[in-house]
């Protein structure tokens, strides 16, 4: 229920949502609901009480004492420091509802993006969209998944998951060259037809995060890469995800280069690249029916060429993207 200090009081929180409000901006809050760190003060207690702590069922134990070296407790990624909560617990399930509805309604935040959901009870995710909605009944809730995500996308858990599907068949393609136009096809229309046209609708699309080498660094800094998966972002049935500075070519390898602090200074950032985003955004913008009012379909005309097209009742619009070193008519 507390901020780190180091990013501010609540009441900077409550300014930064308001001002962001004023200005037609969203503020969701990213949790971690799978596991806590460290210094949390039950995790503690059954660190140093063991047995007789009263928080011992808060986490999953497989014997007491806890033994860190040989870990004799369940931990995200098998590191000590992050023990898994046991949200099938009572206790800890009231807690940590509490705080996601705390935060809804002493800042105002609009959503939650929940790290490691998968790793996490269904039954305990229906009774956070409860709790979430019960405080703000537009709250967006967008789950971490890396996978199909079909049983959390049914109405009753997400509003939307990560779409690293999606990611993944861009790297193959423009980043590792393993993949051919017409296999990118393929693996696309398989994303775009695992999940229900709703669904779909609201995907979080994104060309990289905090938990992946920036998509500059992934293409090897070449730039006319990048516009184009920026084309396909901005074009592509679902919700696009930018990465702060991937508009403006910021690189970064594996976490921590990828966090890296944003270049607020235009001489430091590539202005040609950041025009071209914003062309794209408006484009967007301006013809819905490369947004989520038209259909997408692959067109099979060249094999070297990545071709669709978006189609709606009045309007139709075809994207080619030609990622070869040849140029084609």
């Amino acid at each position: 229920m507390e901020l780190d200090p180091q990013f501010g009081t609540k009441e900077t929180l409550k300014r930064l949502v308001t001002e962001s409000h004023k200005r037609g901006i969203r503020v969701m809050l990213d949790a971690v609901f799978n596991h806590s760190g460290y210094h949390f003060k039950p995790f503690q207690d059954v660190l140093e009480k063991g047995e007789d702590s009263k928080y011992k069922d808060w986490f999953h134990t497989h014997s007491l004492p806890l033994d860190e070296e040989n870990l004799n407790y369940d931990a995200f990624g098998f590191v000590e420091t992050m023990p898994k909560l046991n949200t099938k617990n009572p206790e800890v399930k009231e807690y940590l509802l509490n705080v996601a509805k705390y935060w809804i309604r002493e800042c105002n935040i609009d959503g939650w993006r929940l790290d490691v959901a998968n790793e996490v009870d269904f039954d305990f995710w229906r009774d956070f969209r409860k709790a979430v909605r019960s405080e703000k009944e537009d709250a967006y809730i967008l789950g971490e998944i890396w996978h199909d995500s079909m049983p959390w996308l049914r109405g009753d858990q997400f509003d939307a998951v990560m779409n690293y599907p999606f990611l993944t068949a861009i790297l193959e393609m423009f980043a590792k060259n393993t993949i051919t136009p017409t296999q990118f096809a393929e693996k696309m229309t398989k994303v775009y037809h695992m999940y229900p046209h709703t669904v779909n609708m609201a995907a979080f699309n994104l060309m990289g995060s905090h938990d992946t080498p920036r998509i500059l660094t992934e293409c090897k800094g070449n730039l006319d890469k990048i516009k184009q998966i920026f084309t396909i972002l901005l074009t592509f049935t679902g919700t696009p995800c930018i990465y702060y500075g991937d508009e403006i070519g910021l690189d970064g390898e594996q976490d921590p280069g990828c966090r890296k602090c944003m270049p607020w200074e235009d001489e430091n950032q590539d202005l040609e690249l950041r025009k071209h985003v914003q062309s794209l955004i408006n484009l967007r913008k301006d013809h819905k029916v490369l947004a989520n009012e038209g259909d997408l379909l692959f067109v099979a005309h060249d094999p070297d060429v990545v071709m669709y097209k978006r189609e709606s009742s009045d309007s139709l619009a075809y994207v080619c993207i030609n990622p070869s070193k040849q140029s084609k008519a």
